[in-house]
């Protein structure tokens, strides 16, 4: 079997990424944060999504991102906006995937393995840099460049099965593959029990994929 680290965040998009990733025959790693984020609701999530799908392992690396600041889903002070924004959202966390992917690199060298998925999305998002296929390419060129796996010939993937698909096509894609997304959690608000908002940039994305899907949101909002 072939192996791949799957960038698991307990969401919609990096559940159906792990769904897709399985049904490709990988041997799926999912990797998780727990990096001072505004609630850990979405561990629990990503926890119960990797148990359904078999990963091999589910692993959480610890990081305080919360230390530098400079984002609301890691700063108290700032709060994360319930309206539309202007430009790059609040809500976008600093080099954040640079960051978890770099960790994802490091533990594909050490499995082996040839494939890293994330489910980063270029349609229906919010305007993160870090989520666009130019930045992707770059960083995989940089992985092959970085890595004692890349001088010897062993070159590594980023796979973005999700990037040109619209938040609609995910659900779809994700409903016959069969994920239950009531146990996903999206908000950047959530509470401890995961139940959503239902008002933040994340929230309004999902609610209006599953509208255009014509599927009903299995969410639970406060």
């Amino acid at each position: 079997m072939k192996k791949a680290v799957i960038l698991l965040s307990g969401g919609l998009d990096s559940t159906t990424t792990l769904a897709m990733a399985k049904d490709q025959g990988f041997d799926c790693y999912a990797l998780n944060f727990d990096y001072g984020q505004r609630h850990r609701a979405e561990l629990n999530a990503a926890k119960r999504m990797a148990e359904q799908f078999d990963a091999k392992e589910y692993r959480i690396i610890k990081i305080d991102l919360s230390s530098i600041g400079g984002s609301a889903l890691t700063d108290a002070s700032i709060s994360v906006p319930d309206h539309p924004t202007e430009g790059i959202p609040v809500t976008y966390v600093p080099a954040r995937n640079t960051i978890f992917l770099s960790l994802a690199l490091a533990w594909a060298e050490v499995l082996q393995a040839s494939d890293i998925f994330i489910g980063v999305n270029a349609v229906d998002y919010s305007g993160y840099p870090d989520c666009r296929p130019e930045y992707i390419k770059a960083y995989e060129n940089m992985a092959n460049l970085a890595t004692k796996a890349g001088v010897e010939g062993k070159y590594v993937h980023i796979q973005t099965p999700l990037i040109d698909l619209s938040k609609a096509q995910i659900i779809q894609a994700g409903i016959k593959l069969g994920i239950d997304y009531s146990h996903t959690v999206s908000c950047y608000s959530a509470d401890k029990e995961g139940k959503a908002c239902g008002i933040c940039d994340s929230c309004r994305f999902r609610a209006a994929g599953f509208k255009e899907a014509g599927i009903k949101d299995p969410a639970r909002y406060l």
